[in-house]
């Protein structure tokens, strides 16, 4: 009998998982993995916070956790401490029973629930993403039901900094009701944010056209160790009176990436549309993975909740974020000492977990064949690959990849 499953075609793979699978199975003795979208140590191992190894000690000692279900909508403590450090602690829209969080599976998870609440029941159907932005964005909101996809400039390949003219550009021809996907901070993958006084453009245009804000906030005090500072542009949009979705993750600022920790941070301009918008993202996660697991979200609203816990994982973060800061400052110097043709200061101009380089295709692929120094495609880092002990390593392939294939469109040289 003939399979009915013969006609399924063989998917792509997901380009970071496979580089990573390449990485792993290289014997060579200095390869490099600058793909991987975790935070490293400085001797390139994964580091799981001190805060976090306490906090599951902890609660393996308590017998009175047990394993029962949460409810649908999640850990209210987690969901309560989480849109609390988003919004802050005094925000007008907390106090007003205005915002609510529903724990869901990590940043993707909010990102999900909250495209299909807004297909579903607001029946927005147009969304607008950076280019470029995370890979995982279109899929998402297109498997939400979202049949528009369309897409906002963001990266100036000749300046190395954000298409300012061309995003707000972009933003005013939306169509009203469109849903902009925004990064909260540590934009991914250039690294590059607005100012702040462009984030008030931003707003100003979106107010006009009466586009929806969705923030994705992956890297909250991850990116700068400024829990406020990092949560500017929510807290902005905020206080200009926007109702809006923000996606919030622990992956990276707890370093929970397998805990799947994350919570969707809803504000409204009414709270009497509280109960009715709960009662119905209830269905949605019923249909979708009923609740959510309970571990890592005691995690984090343990930490959240007790200030002297707060202030060992605000230092874990300060920590984590000065290595990313000193990472870019050795990777920028390493390379304007050896001549590197073109201008490297947006490697410190960047901010956050990832830089986007400005390398070329080809150039990367000489890095991994050559060098066995393993990035994406587009020639996305992750700056926590690099350490005192391979900076100079991967300077020196990156000099050689740039000298050997020169770009005939990069516009560095002149900068």
């Amino acid at each position: 009998m003939a399979s009915r499953f013969q006609g399924v075609e063989q998917g792509p793979p997901i380009e970071v998982f496979l580089l990573n699978r390449l990485f792993t199975e290289d014997t060579f003795q200095n390869k490099v993995n600058l793909g991987v979208g975790a935070y490293r140590d400085e001797n390139g191992k994964p580091w799981v916070l001190p805060i976090v190894r306490k906090m599951e000690k902890q609660l393996a000692a308590d017998e009175t956790l047990l394993h029962e279900y949460l409810p649908v909508l999640g850990l209210e403590q987690f969901c309560n401490a989480s849109v609390a450090m988003l919004l802050g602690e005094d925000s007008p829209a907390i106090a007003a029973g205005k915002a609510f969080g529903v724990q869901v599976l990590s940043g993707t998870g909010g990102l999900r629930v909250g495209a299909e609440f807004l297909n579903k029941h607001l029946k927005y159907d147009t969304f607008y993403y950076s280019t470029p932005t995370w890979e995982n964005h279109h899929l998402v909101f297109v498997n939400s039901g979202f049949t528009k996809p369309r897409s906002y400039r963001y990266w100036d390949p000749k300046t190395r900094g954000i298409d300012f003219d061309g995003f707000i550009e972009d933003l005013k021809s939306a169509p009203e009701n469109a849903v902009i996907l925004l990064h909260a901070c540590a934009h991914n993958p250039t690294g590059i944010d607005p100012t702040r006084e462009q984030w008030v453009k931003i707003a100003d245009v979106m107010e006009e056209r009466k586009l929806f804000p969705f923030f994705d906030s992956a890297y909250q005090g991850f990116a700068s160790g400024d829990l406020d500072g990092d949560a500017w542009a929510v807290r902005y949009f905020v206080s200009r009176g926007f109702e809006l979705l923000c996606a919030q993750s622990y992956a990276k600022n707890f370093g929970l990436y397998n805990e799947r920790v994350g919570n969707l941070a809803v504000v409204l301009n009414e709270s009497a549309h509280v109960a009715r918008i709960k009662s119905q993202m209830t269905w949605i996660v019923r249909g979708m993975y009923s609740n959510p697991p309970a571990h890592g979200a005691h995690v984090v609203a343990t930490v959240l909740t007790n200030k002297q816990l707060f202030d060992e994982w605000r230092d874990h973060i300060k920590l984590m974020s000065t290595r990313v800061m000193q990472m870019r400052e050795a990777l920028r110097s390493e390379l304007v000492k050896l001549g590197t043709p073109g201008n490297w200061d947006h490697i410190v101009k960047q901010i956050g977990l990832f830089s986007y380089t400005g390398l070329n295709q080809r150039q990367c692929e000489y890095l991994i064949q050559e060098y066995h120094i393993y990035l994406l495609k587009s020639g996305r880092i992750n700056i926590c690959g690099l350490n005192p002990g391979n900076v100079q390593y991967v300077a020196k392939a990156i000099n050689d990849a740039v000298t050997k294939f020169p770009d005939d469109h990069d516009n560095r040289a002149k900068l």
